[in-house]
């Protein structure tokens, strides 16, 4: 495991952004489909939410709470008696706050054949135990896929925050 000496005992030793990755697989039943056999988006969203926030909890090893969900397509049906598989990490870390990636892929059972299903992005918010803001462990990134997701990160941010200004200023 990566540790650093810090001479500030407040600053979060800063974390391997490879430490935070989750899979996680859903095998969707009855209950988790519509009248045409595929499966529900709120279902895929809160499956979303829950590897997100298992990520951030790995990163941060703090309490978490979804923050935002950027916009979400989904690319292709996932029908009932399929495998959903997500995976998930954190590719930004900004003071109290985190944004993770999450790939949702359909897997059919009968060939092992995957494809992509959906993306997203979340942004969650590290909290102490009276629900104030914390501050995150700064992230390491490695490779250059890490970095590189890491730099589009911080562009989404910008435009995640220039946004939510927008909407208040129409409230």
């Amino acid at each position: 495991m990566f540790h650093e000496k810090h001479s500030d005992p407040t600053v979060p030793t800063p974390r391997l952004a490879r430490l935070s990755h989750v899979e996680m697989t859903e095998l969707v039943l009855p209950q988790d489909t519509n009248q045409h056999g595929t499966i529900f988006g709120g279902r895929v969203l809160q499956w979303i939410d829950i590897a997100g926030a298992v990520a951030a909890r790995r990163h941060s090893h703090f309490k978490v709470v979804t923050a935002s969900i950027d916009e979400m397509h989904f690319l292709v049906p996932i029908r009932l008696g399929e495998v959903v598989v997500l995976k998930a990490s954190v590719n930004f870390v900004h003071r109290s706050s985190m944004e993770i990636g999450v790939r949702v892929e359909r897997e059919i059972p009968s060939t092992g054949e995957r494809m992509k299903a959906a993306t997203a992005y979340l942004t969650f918010v590290c909290i102490d135990d009276d629900g104030k803001p914390v501050l995150a462990p700064p992230l390491v990134t490695e490779t250059d896929d890490e970095r590189a997701r890491f730099e589009a990160a911080s562009e989404r941010r910008a435009r995640r925050l220039a946004h939510r200004e927008a909407l208040r200023g129409r409230a």
